[in-house]
């Protein structure tokens, strides 16, 4: 038998000992002495008689099984009074909290005029700044993320972009070939493209980047990104964005879910090949993957070894499309 999932969580539905312990009375025409009750059976005859399912007898004793039916009746309507509480809550929410919602709107926001561009110190600020961002955010977000980040950062990023993708904005990210690899990457990609994000991989360098309705940008201020800038000139905003419209454009889509299950070291090599079939040169691909030259030299070698090259120009020009003579 399948467990019904809202079993057990206040809602009147009786889990599965406590139904077995219904049926069970059932068996034994409806009336079940109250010394025949097991104490392990306790916790499911407390359920049977809060929901209303069994009725205690004071003059015989015993515990007398009662009509779903009348269960449902009377849960149902204390459900339908409990939504229709909670519908009148969610519409005055707006009214009781609008003083709060002015004061927050008459905070001084940075940057708060059009074509300022205000430098913010330290990761936490910024962080707290671009929550600020998005949580004014009306349209959506057009991301462009190089490199590898951690675990913790996407973890963070997951919290933030779902509620967005829930309310119906939107959301682009570009990544490169190694988020591929990366886990926990992996794993966000597959929990955001389910709720519409886009997400590309751009085999090339490109700046780090966050716009923000089309009107606000965030880039980096310093190379260990303690200092971003947060842009809001259109001018330079526009400017942004396409360049941003621009490396979209040359990306390439990634089936998520298929990546994620390949092994890391097949994905890490053919990623390799790729660019070798390019024409770059190894220590380029090293750069361009941000791994060392040991590492791409290894996946060289497994490969000519897949491929059957003798030499890494007969290599590249396989992976081309070539056939060996």
């Amino acid at each position: 038998m399948t467990a019904d999932p809202t079993a057990g969580q206040g809602t009147g539905v009786p889990d599965e000992p406590a139904r077995q312990l219904y049926l069970a009375i059932l068996a034994e025409g409806g009336r079940i002495p109250v010394s025949a009750v097991a104490p392990a059976a306790e916790p499911a005859l407390r359920q049977l008689l809060d929901t209303g399912l069994l009725m205690p007898n004071a003059v015989d004793a015993s515990y007398n099984a009662v009509s779903p039916r009348a269960v449902t009746d009377r849960l149902g309507a204390e459900l339908r009074s409990e939504a229709t509480r909670l519908l009148v809550r969610a519409e005055g929410l707006p009214t009781a909290l609008d003083a709060l919602t002015k004061a927050y709107d008459a905070v001084p926001r940075l940057p708060d005029q059009p074509g300022d561009t205000t430098l913010v110190q330290g990761r936490e600020a910024i962080r707290h700044r671009i929550a600020e961002l998005l949580s004014d955010c009306q349209e959506g977000l057009l991301t462009a993320q190089p490199g590898t980040r951690e675990a913790t950062t996407m973890a963070l990023a997951l919290r933030q972009d779902v509620p967005l993708l829930l309310s119906g904005r939107s959301l682009r990210t570009l990544y490169q070939p190694t988020a591929v690899l990366d886990g926990s990457a992996a794993d966000y990609a597959l929990e955001v493209t389910r709720l519409g994000a886009r997400l590309r991989v751009l085999d090339e360098p490109f700046q780090r980047m966050i716009i923000v309705d089309r009107s606000i940008a965030v880039v980096p201020a310093a190379d260990d990104h303690s200092r971003a800038a947060f842009i809001s000139d259109p001018a330079a905003v526009a400017f942004l964005v396409a360049v941003f419209e621009r490396d979209w454009a040359r990306a390439d889509s990634v089936e998520w879910e298929p990546a994620a299950a390949k092994g890391a070291a097949r994905l890490a090599a053919d990623r390799v090949g790729r660019l070798l079939a390019t024409g770059l040169t190894q220590r380029a691909v090293a750069t361009r993957l941000g791994l060392s030259e040991r590492t791409v030299a290894a996946h060289i070698a497994r490969l000519r070894e897949r491929h059957g090259a003798q030499t890494l120009f007969q290599l590249g020009w396989l992976m081309r499309g070539g056939r060996g003579e």
